[in-house]
């Protein structure tokens, strides 16, 4: 039935004229960019690998959303910046969301899926969908190379996602001081590709387990790339002899894992002779700027390596490199330990160490831009697929960017500006009985990009299914 009492919204007179404002300006979204990343997704195939992962036990003959359309919906309204499933409610209706999911986007009786059937979904989940679902992401991050490259690197990383309530497998973590998930993230470090994630619960992970993923991660990247160079990287929780014996187990593999700044008693002596010439050195310096009115320096570093092997190490062929920095504090050493032996100390750290930190970039935009660490469900699988959706979100976007927005402005931009500039933009509707027409505000500030995105994307092959 029709509503006759109107909603409105008032404001103060402009020019000396009232203004009211209605919600009966017809079939209009807010997401116009819901298209551009539906034409990612149609030419990613990450959507398909997900939803093939799954073992979809509902009779078909009673249900009204393929698994691949509610995997699909959940996506995009991530990728657009709705993070709950809550927002389902309104968003099956919206055309656009409708549209980007195949269906038509005016039809009332073809809505899409609502928030109930996706706490459904998610208390369906086994952990033989979930392994699938893992692999499937890896499997993707292989396929999306044409050739085997010549290097790549593994960087691995966990993060803390705080729990709110009795979540299954939330525990308290001493180091965040709070109940968390630590789920581990995986990225190429070079291209910013996702590789894959694991939810994980609240503790610190053993050596044992963290060698168990990554061999099942090398094994599957070995049968598809067998020579490629696979350097593994990650700060001092990943330095545990379980799993540096993993990575010296496979020939064409190596490790740069961080020591941490402590050691006090066994690292930190090693580094004082270079640490005491780096002082020297750092006064000298000082001393001269301030004779020629000269900006004093805050730093000086220098490089070194040692002999070291912890007793847990037995077998490892390892090496030890650290950082001897003084600054205008004090003393500031950092220690690595690698498995590469031709490199010299100072390019270790400084060219394939330190760019590790770029890692966390990847996360902020998977955790702040995409809500990835938004696990509000009680049960640990299904907060497993959040993560599964934020992550395919992940790749959309950095899809999107790589394939149709490079050499433009938003080549470079984070998840988050690419929302706010490309997705968020008003669009009427109209459906005729052979075409659909979008019509665009005449004051659209990024028209030119908008037809250069469509244009690179509507002169793309489109996979063939299967």
């Amino acid at each position: 039935m029709n509503k006759f009492t109107q909603e409105q919204l008032r404001f103060h007179p402009s020019n000396g004229k009232t203004i009211r404002a209605d919600f009966n300006g017809g079939e209009l979204s807010s997401d116009f960019g819901a298209l551009m990343l539906r034409e990612t997704m149609l030419h990613s195939g990450i959507i398909s690998r997900l939803t093939d992962g799954i073992d979809d036990k509902r009779h078909q003959s009673y249900i009204d959303h393929t698994l691949q359309e509610l995997i699909a919906q959940r996506v995009l309204q991530m990728a657009c910046g709705y993070e709950d499933a809550n927002d389902s409610n309104h968003l099956r209706k919206d055309p656009i969301f409708k549209l980007a999911n195949g269906r038509n986007p005016l039809d009332d009786d073809n809505h899409l899926a609502s928030a109930p059937t996706y706490t459904r979904l998610g208390q369906s989940m086994t952990k033989r969908d979930i392994y699938n679902m893992t692999k499937a992401l890896a499997d993707h991050f292989i396929s999306s190379y044409e050739y085997p490259p010549l290097a790549i690197i593994i960087d691995l990383d966990h993060t803390p996602a705080i729990t709110h309530g009795g979540q299954q497998m939330n525990l308290f973590n001493a180091k965040y001081q709070d109940y968390c998930y630590l789920p581990l993230m995986i990225f190429e470090g070079l291209s910013g590709k996702l590789i894959t994630s694991i939810l994980r619960p609240g503790k610190t992970p053993t050596g044992r387990e963290n060698a168990a993923i990554l061999q099942r991660l090398i094994k599957l990247i070995r049968t598809r790339w067998p020579k490629t160079h696979l350097l593994v990287r990650g700060d001092s929780h990943f330095a545990q002899p379980e799993l540096m014996q993993v990575v010296q187990d496979d020939p064409h593999s190596d490790y740069v894992l961080g020591k941490g700044a402590g050691h006090k008693t066994a690292l930190r002596p090693k580094a004082k002779e270079l640490l005491d010439e780096a002082r020297k050195a750092l006064d000298v310096k000082t001393r001269l700027a301030k004779l020629n009115n000269m900006p004093e320096p805050e730093r000086l570093r220098l490089y070194g390596e040692t002999d070291y092997q912890a007793k847990s190490w037995k077998g490892l062929d390892t090496r030890i490199i650290y950082k001897a920095e003084v600054n205008q504090k004090g003393d500031n050493p950092r220690f690595i330990v690698t498995s590469m032996k031709e490199t010299s100390p100072e390019d270790i750290y400084e060219k394939l160490y330190c760019p590790r930190g770029q890692d966390e970039n990847f996360i902020k935009h998977l955790k702040s831009d995409l809500s990835g660490d938004r696990l509000s469900d009680q049960g640990f699988l299904a907060n497993h697929l959040r993560m599964f959706y934020a992550c395919a979100a992940y790749v959309l976007h950095h899809e999107l960017r790589t394939k149709a927005l490079k050499g433009t402005e938003l080549e470079k931009a984070q998840p988050s500006t690419v929302i706010v500039k490309l997705c968020k933009i008003a669009v009427k509707v109209v459906e005729y009985k052979d075409r659909i027409k979008l019509h665009l505000p005449r004051s659209c500030p990024i028209k030119g990009l908008l037809q250069h995105i469509t244009e690179v994307f509507y002169s793309m092959p489109l996979p063939r299914p299967g």
